[in-house]
C-alpha cells in the first residue's frame, strides 16, 4: 500500500518518538488519514501513535481541532494559518506531544489561480517548541501522486521536528 520510502520514514519517526517517550497525533484534510495509515502500518506503532483527526470539511476543522472560523474565512482551508491551527489544535485535543497537519488541493478539481491543484500546506507542532510549517506545490500531477507526495512531506516535516 505504501512505498518503501514512506514506510522507512514512518519507522524512523516512530523509533525516534519512542526513544524520547513522545506520542504522535495527526490532523489531515486532503490526505484523508493516509499519514496516520502510514504510521500505523508499522507493527508496534500503538505505543507512539495516539490518534488521527480526519478533518475534511471546514466544520470538522473548526469543531474537532478548534481552527478559528475567522482563520478559515480570512485565509481559507488551504493556507499556512489553517495548517498551523490544525497542528496546534490537534495537540490541544489529544494527549500527545507531536502533531502533523496537512491541508491542500489534491484535485482533479477544486483548484483556483490563487490555490491551484497540487498546493498543499503542512504544519508540525511539538509541545514547548515553535510550530513548523511548509508549503509544497506538487503541480496538477494527479490526485494519487499529490496525496503520496503529501504523505512523504508530512512525515519529513514530523521527522524534522523530532531532530
Amino acid at each position: 500500500m505504501f512505498s518503501a520510502e514512506i514506510l522507512k520514514l514512518a519507522q524512523t519517526i516512530l523509533a525516534k518518538a519512542r526513544n524520547k517517550g513522545l506520542k504522535i497525533v495527526t490532523a489531515e484534510s486532503c490526505t484523508g488519514g493516509l499519514v496516520a495509515g502510514a504510521l500505523t502500518e508499522i507493527a508496534g506503532s500503538s505505543d507512539v501513535f495516539e490518534r488521527g483527526f480526519i478533518t475534511y470539511s471546514n466544520e470538522a476543522k473548526r469543531d474537532l481541532l478548534g481552527v478559528p472560523q475567522t482563520t478559515l474565512d480570512q485565509f481559507g482551508a488551504v493556507s499556512e494559518p489553517t495548517a498551523r491551527a490544525m497542528a496546534e489544535g490537534a495537540l490541544k485535543h489529544a494527549p500527545a506531544d507531536l502533531s502533523v497537519a496537512v491541508t491542500g488541493v489534491a484535485g482533479p478539481g477544486g483548484g483556483s489561480p490563487e490555490k491551484p491543484v497540487g498546493l498543499v500546506h503542512f504544519a508540525a507542532a511539538r509541545r514547548g517548541h515553535a510550530t513548523l510549517s511548509v508549503e509544497h506545490r506538487f503541480g496538477d500531477t494527479g490526485r494519487q501522486h499529490i496525496r503520496t507526495k503529501s504523505i512523504e512531506a508530512a512525515l519529513t516535516l514530523l521527522q524534522r521536528l523530532l531532530a
